[in-house]
């Protein structure tokens, strides 16, 4: 599940590069790494876009689980080891 949080995490920091650059510069990233003009879209543009957002929806669902799958675990002492 870590892979899939950091891939969400990734794929969120793109997207949100991506419009940051659309509302400063008029810049479509996305679309000028798959040839377009900016305003243009075809099926891989979309699919880009649409793993974009499901991303933050997953991010979002698991707000609450993500700190506790990331949080390092307990280290317990063996008897053994405290000599």
């Amino acid at each position: 599940m870590k892979k899939l949080d950091v891939l969400a995490a990734t794929l969120l920091v793109v997207g949100g590069l991506n419009w940051g650059l659309v509302a400063l510069a008029q810049f479509d990233l996305v679309a000028t790494l798959f040839g377009l003009e900016f305003g243009e879209t075809n099926a891989l543009t979309r699919i880009v876009y649409g793993l974009v957002g499901l991303s933050a929806v997953y991010l979002v669902s698991q707000l609450r689980v993500i700190p506790r799958r990331w949080a390092a675990p307990a280290r317990t002492t063996s008897p053994a080891m405290t000599s």
